[in-house]
């Protein structure tokens, strides 16, 4: 199962996840705690990257440099070998990075590293929850063909082409209240806002795969991501009722959630992104 890893900063009517940044411009009120929240990171490779001081001040334009993730965390369902597929490392080299034995055995909660040196099992250290492992099938774990020498971590996504045969539905009815591009100063949408009432009704712009449905991203409110079946994804957040699950597949044109003010937006509004891979493009030229 294809897992979005990458986090992006952009604004408009609101703002989603897509793909990392590499600079975060420090806002009114934010801290290194709320900051690490927001992107998913841990404080001390915040600290460690900007080669921050106590007391840890930041002040409102301060740019901060974004450190490479560099670690997978175990989601209900998970097996090593499906983390091994989403980020193009050779299961038996993550086996060994991580200390790992067969079957494999993972807890929900816990980081698979994505590179670094082999480590003994012994110095292995699950991290402490309560939550029950994960146990890998045998048929999960074994891949058709694996190959005999530990593959090198790959840590870019596979490119898709910017051009497309096929242009997408509009998600939904409506006015557009905020443009792709940017919008101030360091201020940019990766996608455009449409108002429309609440409760209308919000298509997928073409048929893929549900790659999240949630709302654990701040600021996104009910969040759901489209996966197409050639590498394009499409976003569409801010929605009052989502009407389908992460994994479900959905045709061109179905109905899968409901227009809301969830997130950070006051009127009702649907943010809507298009993106090839991990790039986003202007949802206006891509759309009929």
């Amino acid at each position: 199962m294809w897992v979005l890893i990458f986090v992006l900063v952009l604004s408009g009517c609101g703002t989603w996840w897509g793909s990392t940044p590499e600079e975060i411009i420090v806002g009114r009120g934010d801290t290194l705690y709320s900051i690490s929240k927001r992107y998913d990171l841990q404080m001390r490779d915040l600290i460690d990257a900007n080669a921050l001081k106590p007391p840890y001040t930041l002040r409102i334009g301060q740019v901060l440099k974004v450190p490479v993730s560099n670690y997978h965390v175990v989601n209900k369902g998970d097996t090593l070998y499906g983390i091994s597929r989403i980020y193009g490392i050779d299961v038996k080299t993550l086996a060994a990075n991580n200390g790992l034995e067969e079957p494999y055995t993972l807890i929900v909660g816990q980081r698979i590293a994505l590179n670094g040196s082999p480590r003994p099992v012994s110095q292995a250290t699950p991290p402490k929850t309560s939550a029950k492992p994960v146990v890998a099938s045998s048929s999960a774990v074994k891949p058709a063909a694996v190959n005999k020498t530990a593959a090198a971590p790959k840590q870019t996504a596979t490119k898709v082409s910017k051009y497309r045969k096929t242009k997408f539905l509009w998600p939904v009815k409506g006015t557009i209240c905020s443009n792709y591009g940017t919008i101030g100063k360091g201020r940019a949408n990766d996608g455009i806002n449409i108002k429309a009432p609440l409760g209308t009704a919000v298509k997928a712009a073409d048929k893929g795969v549900i790659a999240y449905a949630g709302n654990e991203l701040k600021g996104f409110g009910n969040l759901i991501l489209v996966r197409h079946d050639d590498g394009w994804i499409t976003a569409y957040a801010h929605n009052q009722k989502l009407l389908v699950k992460k994994g479900q597949r959905v045709a061109r044109g179905e109905k899968i959630a409901t227009v809301g003010t969830t997130g950070g937006v006051n009127s009702p509004q649907l943010h809507f992104e298009i993106r090839a891979g991990k790039n986003p493009v202007n949802p206006t030229a891509y759309l009929q």
